[in-house]
C-alpha cells in the first residue's frame, strides 16, 4: 500500500506532519478530516533516493558553504534550500531538499540530519546538534569541514601508501606460481 506525507493543522492550529499508508489521496483526506484535522499539504512519498554517492569532498564543501551562509546571516532554510539547487551531486541535492522539508516543518537541523545517517554520520549530527545549542552553528561548521577535510586526507594516505605493498606482493605471488607451474 502507497505511502502518503501529510501536513494538517489540528483544532488547536499545531502542524502536525506524519506518514500514513492509504490507497489513495482522497482516502487520506478523509482519514484526517475523520480525526477532526485540517488538510494543508498531502504528498504521496517516494521511494528514498541511493545515498551511495555522496563523496567526502562534497560533504566538505557543503559544510563549508552552510557555515559561510549562516555566518552571513541567511536564514537556516534559505541557506538548505540555496545549497540544494546549487549541489552537483544529485543524492546530496535530494537529501538536502529532504533536510529543507524536515526543517520547515519544525524539526531541528540535527534531527533532520540524524534522519539520513548515509549522509551525515552520527558525530556531523552531534556536532551540529552542540551548534544549534550553543548559537555557534556557523563556527561548528567550519570546524566540523576541517575535521572532515583532514580525515579525508589521511585515509587517502592510508590508501595511496597501500598500493605499493599490494602491487609488490601481487609481483611475488605472480613469480612464485610461474616458478611452480613452468619450472618445478
Amino acid at each position: 500500500m502507497p505511502t502518503f506525507t501529510y501536513t494538517a493543522r489540528t483544532v488547536g492550529g499545531e502542524l502536525k506532519t506524519a506518514t500514513i499508508e492509504a490507497r489513495t489521496r482522497d482516502e487520506v483526506v478523509l482519514m484526517l478530516r475523520k480525526q477532526r484535522l485540517s488538510v494543508v499539504k498531502v504528498d504521496a512519498e517516494k521511494p528514498a533516493p541511493r545515498m551511495g554517492g555522496i563523496a567526502m569532498r562534497d560533504i566538505v564543501v557543503f559544510t563549508r558553504q552552510f557555515s559561510t551562509m549562516i555566518n552571513a546571516g541567511l536564514p537556516v532554510v534559505q541557506a538548505l534550500d540555496i545549497l540544494a539547487r546549487q549541489t552537483e551531486n544529485k543524492a546530496l541535492a535530494a537529501t538536502t531538499k529532504e533536510v529543507v522539508f524536515d526543517v520547515e516543518s519544525g524539526t531541528t537541523i540535527a534531527d533532520a540530519l540524524r534522519k539520513r545517517p548515509k549522509a551525515f554520520n552520527e558525530l556531523y549530527c552531534n556536532m551540529v546538534a552542540a551548534g544549534e545549542a550553543g548559537g555557534i552553528l556557523d563556527t561548528i561548521l567550519m570546524r566540523l569541514a576541517t575535521f572532515i577535510e583532514k580525515t579525508d586526507a589521511l585515509v587517502r594516505k592510508v590508501k595511496g601508501a597501500m598500493i605499493y605493498p599490494g602491487v609488490i606482493i601481487s609481483v611475488a605471488a605472480s613469480a612464485i606460481l610461474i616458478l611452480l607451474v613452468f619450472v618445478i
